[in-house]
């Protein structure tokens, strides 16, 4: 999926949205996979803790997640696009897909593995 993609997403399309400083809009990106969406966010959160530890930003107020698109959420009198909390095909979310299910974990800021 390409940057030009979100404008025109197709039902279960991924991408990650990040807003650096709160209450700015978000950055999005798009995503193939859960896992490539996990290391990206991944890394503009260590991008941001980076920036704060050599006094390139004085402070921050970061949120960010993994969004996936399904047409039947979009409503119009809402203005809601149809961008949803991504969730395994399980029900579960992201720190228990990443934790239980592929072994991994985000601890101490580092994506690590079993």
């Amino acid at each position: 999926m390409k940057k030009e993609d979100l404008k025109k997403p197709k039902n279960g399309d991924l991408k990650v949205w990040w807003i650096p400083q709160v209450p700015m809009k978000s950055f999005e990106y798009p995503v193939s996979s859960p896992q490539e969406g996990f290391i990206l966010l991944d890394a503009l959160a260590k991008y941001d803790l980076f920036q704060l530890e050599n006094n390139v930003k004085p402070d921050f107020c970061n949120i960010g997640g993994l969004s996936e698109f399904d047409e039947e959420l979009i409503d119009e009198t809402e203005d809601f696009d149809g961008w949803g909390d991504w969730f395994s095909e399980t029900g579960e979310d992201m720190d228990y897909y990443l934790r239980e299910e592929n072994g991994l974990e985000l601890l101490n800021n580092d994506l690590k593995t079993d």
